[in-house]
């Protein structure tokens, strides 16, 4: 071997090292301010993590972790990766990626984009709206009194065949309207989109423009069951057939890193009817495509919420319970993978 070689050799073997060193050195400002986190529990006010100190047991990878992540946690990207939510498709139970959102804004995890397809975008749009969560939690208690389920409960399968028509589904419409009719993508706080399908086509489309409530509605149209919502030259119905996890659409809006929230498997309940039958096969079709879709997510979080069923709204309550449970539980890991994921983009910026 060269002289010349093993100093090249060398030299590789400590940039690493001594990139770790002069992080670790930049960071030592934030040290003192170093924090872990506990999520808030459904909106309950509790003592700020921000105003505790050190535990004395801490070992040194910890507290430089733990500075690393408030220095990520501060800043905007280019300094750091941009960040993408991706909110997956469940109908009512769906309602799981509130207790998601409570524990990540309670663990200042960083959120640049969101994207959701079907009831994921009626929670992402809400929240890129700037509706806070203690508002979302609201909606899902108020589920009950704004008659979701009478959308379901009014679909009689011998009508359906008889009448040879699609209904429309009118509790749901009327709070989409009268919650998104004036606004456009444009308007939004963070920036969004959602997934919906042309049904003559099967050609997935994405919304990231125009009116918002039109997209949501579409997003959250189920094929089969509710009339597609016409929009332009389209006829579009439920993004979960072709887009159950919208990771490709947070990344086309301009994350660099994607959390995505996923709701597991499809109801544990066998189902009553023919009708619960066909909304348990749409709800299987879109765990499969989750199966595939989860691998080009940074991280996973993945809800499970028990014997509920896509149209279970007077329980959207327990959904969300079980998402927080869940997110929870795997937050530490899902800050530990965004802080590997940015790593060299915070030594890069020192």
């Amino acid at each position: 071997m060269g002289a010349g070689q093993g100093l090249r050799e060398v030299t590789a073997a400590m940039r690493l090292p001594l990139k770790i060193i002069i992080l670790t050195l930049a960071l030592a400002p934030a040290l003192a301010g170093a924090q872990g986190f506990r999520p808030v529990q459904n909106g309950t006010e509790q003592y700020s993590s921000s105003s505790m100190p050190l535990s004395g047991n801490e070992t040194d990878d910890e507290i430089l972790r733990d500075a690393m992540w408030t220095r990520l946690a501060s800043s905007k990207p280019p300094a750091r990766p941009s960040v993408g939510l991706a909110l997956s498709g469940g109908g009512a139970r769906g309602f799981a990626h509130t207790g998601v959102l409570e524990t990540l804004e309670y663990a200042g995890f960083p959120v640049d984009y969101v994207s959701g397809t079907s009831m994921g975008a009626v929670i992402g749009s809400l929240y890129a709206s700037g509706t806070t969560v203690p508002e979302i939690w609201k909606f899902g208690r108020a589920a009950r009194e704004l008659k979701f389920s009478r959308d379901f409960k009014s679909i009689k399968l011998l009508s359906l065949l008889i009448t040879n028509k699609l209904i429309t589904p009118t509790y749901i419409n009327r709070f989409l309207e009268a919650r998104f009719g004036a606004l456009t993508f444009e308007s939004l706080k963070i920036p969004f989109s959602c997934s919906a399908m042309d049904l003559r086509t099967g050609e997935k489309i994405v919304f990231t423009d125009g009116p918002l409530d039109i997209a949501v509605r579409a997003s959250s149209n189920l094929p089969g069951i509710f009339a597609p919502v016409q929009y332009r030259h389209r006829y579009l119905v439920d993004g979960g057939v072709v887009d159950f996890i919208p990771i490709g659409a947070a990344r086309q809006l301009g994350a660099d890193w994607v959390l995505a929230s996923v709701i597991d498997n499809a109801s544990s309940r066998y189902p009553e009817n023919v009708l619960m039958s066909l909304l348990q096969v749409i709800d299987i079709r879109g765990s499969l495509l989750a199966l595939s879709a989860e691998k080009e997510a940074g991280f996973v979080i993945k809800s499970e919420v028990g014997d509920m069923t896509v149209a279970d709204f007077d329980r959207c309550e327990e959904a969300g319970e079980a998402g927080l449970q869940e997110a929870s539980r795997r937050i530490d890991a899902a800050r530990e993978a965004l802080l590997i994921y940015s790593a060299p983009r915070l030594a890069e910026k020192l």
